[in-house]
C-alpha cells in the first residue's frame, strides 16, 4: 500500500521496511501493520488535537510534569507553542507509560521507537499469526471470564504499584493474545499520586472490567476490587503480589455524607441570617421629628 506521509520518515530512517495494511483507526490515532526486517510490528500514528474526538485531556494531564515553567505557562495560555508542547506531552505519555509498565512486568505491547508522532511497537498476534482481537470481539466461557478477570485485576494492581492508572480501560482497549489479555492505548494514563481524579478513574477501569467479564460470569459484577486496592495503596501496603478478596468494608467511622451536607446547609443558612441582621442594623434609622412647642409640657 501507499506509505502514509507520517510514516515516511521511519521508512527513510530504515526503521520500517514496508507498510502492509491499516489495522484500525480510533479516536486518537490510526494504526498500521508494518514490516521491520523479518518482524511484523505496529505503527501508531497520533491524530492532531483538532482531529481527535477525545475531549477530556485536562483532567488526564493533571499531575504530569512539564519540562520547564515556560512550557507550563504556554500550555496554560493555549498559545501555538503551548498547543504543540501539549500535543508532544500527550503523545510522549504513552511511550513513557509503555516503557514504565513493561519494566514493571505489566502485559503491554513492547515499544521500540517514537519519531515525529509515530509510535513503533509490538504487534500483538493471535495463535494463527493474525492481529489479536479485542475483548469486545470475543465470546468467553464463564471459567475463561473468571480467569481473565483475575489476570486483569492483577495487571491493574501492578500498574498502580508502578504509580499509574490506565484511565480509559475497557474491553475496547484490551487485546486477547495466546497468553491472555494485553493492555493497549495508554496516552491518557494518569499519575496515581499526583492526579486528584486517579481513584475515580481507577474505580471506573475496574468497574468496566467487572461489567464486561460479568456478562459471562455474573458474580464478578458485585466485586469491589477498586476500593480494596486503593485503600492498600494509600496505606503503602499494596504490592504486585498482594492477594485481594474483591470485598471491601467501609470504615465504621466513615462520615454520613447526608448528615454532613445538612450541617453545612444549616451553617450557611445561619450565616446568611446573621449577615442579613447585621446589614439591617447598619441601615440609617429615620430621624425623629422634634416635638411641637404646643405639645411640650
Amino acid at each position: 500500500m501507499k506509505i502514509p506521509k507520517r510514516i515516511q520518515p521511519l521508512v527513510d530512517d530504515g526503521m520500517v521496511d514496508e507498510v502492509l495494511r491499516p489495522l484500525m483507526s480510533g479516536k486518537e490515532a490510526a494504526v498500521y501493520v508494518v514490516r521491520c526486517g523479518d518482524e511484523l510490528r505496529c505503527a501508531k500514528v497520533y491524530k492532531e488535537a483538532a482531529k481527535r474526538s477525545f475531549r477530556h485531556a485536562a483532567e488526564y494531564q493533571e499531575g504530569r510534569r512539564t519540562r520547564n515553567s515556560r512550557d507550563a505557562r504556554a500550555m496554560a495560555k493555549g498559545s501555538k507553542y503551548g498547543r504543540k508542547e501539549q500535543e508532544d506531552a500527550w503523545q510522549n505519555a504513552e511511550v513513557a507509560a509503555l516503557f514504565r509498565l513493561a519494566n514493571a512486568g505489566v502485559r503491554v505491547p513492547k515499544p521500540y521507537d517514537f519519531l515525529d508522532g509515530v509510535l513503533l511497537m509490538e504487534l500483538v498476534q493471535d495463535e494463527y499469526g493474525d492481529a489479536a482481537p479485542r475483548l469486545n470481539d470475543v465470546e468467553l466461557h464463564p471459567d475463561d471470564a473468571r480467569e481473565y478477570h483475575a489476570f486483569m485485576i492483577g495487571e491493574i494492581v501492578k500498574m498502580l504499584c508502578a504509580g499509574l492508572v490506565h484511565g480509559d480501560l475497557s474491553e475496547f482497549n484490551v487485546l486477547l493474545g495466546p497468553d491472555g489479555p494485553v493492555i493497549i492505548d495508554l496516552p491518557q494514563a494518569v499519575d496515581a499520586a499526583g492526579n486528584n481524579h486517579a481513584f475515580r478513574m481507577l474505580e471506573r477501569d475496574v468497574g468496566n472490567m467487572a461489567a464486561y467479564f460479568g456478562r459471562f460470569a455474573p458474580e464478578l459484577r458485585y466485586t469491589r476490587y477498586a476500593k480494596e486496592m486503593w485503600a492498600l495503596y494509600e496505606a503503602g501496603r499494596l504490592t504486585p503480589d498482594t492477594r485481594l478478596t474483591g470485598e471491601f468494608k467501609e470504615p465504621e467511622d466513615a462520615a454520613d455524607i447526608a448528615a454532613v451536607m445538612r450541617e453545612i446547609k444549616a451553617a450557611l443558612a445561619e450565616q446568611a441570617r446573621r449577615e442579613a441582621a447585621l446589614k439591617a442594623d447598619e441601615q440609617p434609622h429615620e430621624k425623629e421629628e422634634p416635638t411641637p412647642p404646643w405639645l411640650r409640657g
